[in-house]
């Protein structure tokens, strides 16, 4: 697994030579056929290469700024891209064994003094989001232990995820959890964070559930895998 940088025209990719022999802007299109996938702020799809499945996400702005500006950031350095923080923190994360998808290439566009980007990852199989799960009455099918103690994995390398809620826990065929979006995500030292993170993910189990009566053996369960 080796990190390897090729420009094509504006655009500068960063890419995992293990899984492609060469990248260009193309890989960053998606088919007219492609489907969309879950997240991304409805700009995520999934792609087929050979046996394995693809999610192609471009970066968009959330909130307020999204309505204005929806998908350019300030440009600081590539370093310093969106893409290129999280396809690095991703491939520093799989390559240590943490339940992440594997990262497979960044692109990065310059547009004067902004830029746009997008990620490829390789999709995670037959795995659906706690987040779904719920919606479709499977709470008894969450291992709460389980997704506590993947957390707890990421929080003791010293992660810290922007955005942990249960849209980005998946459970897959084998009831293995697993952790995916971490755009903004970075390692930190010893602190509050992990504590805050834990809170977003229980308001957002919370508003899944419409009552914290419902979540609370689930929630007790998580934190029993989490170690508190």
């Amino acid at each position: 697994m080796t990190a390897k940088q090729q420009e094509s025209g504006r655009a500068v990719i960063l890419y995992d030579d293990a899984l492609l022999d060469h990248a260009d802007t193309a890989l960053f299109t998606p088919p007219a056929a492609a489907a969309s996938a879950v997240g991304g702020r409805g700009s995520a799809w999934l792609l087929q290469h050979g046996d394995a499945e693809w999610v192609l996400r471009h970066y968009r702005r959330g909130g307020l700024p999204g309505r204005f500006i929806r998908d350019l950031y300030v440009w600081t350095g590539l370093e310093a891209t969106r893409a290129w923080r999280e396809w690095r923190l991703l491939q520093s994360l799989y390559k240590v064994g943490l339940p992440v998808p594997q990262p497979v290439a960044a692109q990065v566009v310059r547009a004067g003094l902004f830029y746009r980007a997008d990620l490829i990852t390789r999709r995670i199989p037959g795995a659906t989001s706690i987040a779904a799960l719920m919606a479709a009455g499977g709470e008894s099918r969450v291992p709460w232990g389980e997704a506590g103690h993947t957390v707890r994995r990421l929080h003791d390398a010293g992660v810290y995820h922007a955005d942990l809620n249960a849209h980005n826990l998946l459970v897959d065929a084998a009831a293995k959890v697993h952790i995916i979006d971490f755009d903004r995500g970075a390692r930190r030292g010893a602190g509050a964070w992990r504590q805050a993170n834990l809170a977003r993910l229980q308001r957002s189990l919370h508003k899944l559930a419409g009552s914290g009566a419902v979540i609370a053996p689930a929630w007790a369960a998580f934190l029993v895998g989490y170690g508190t």
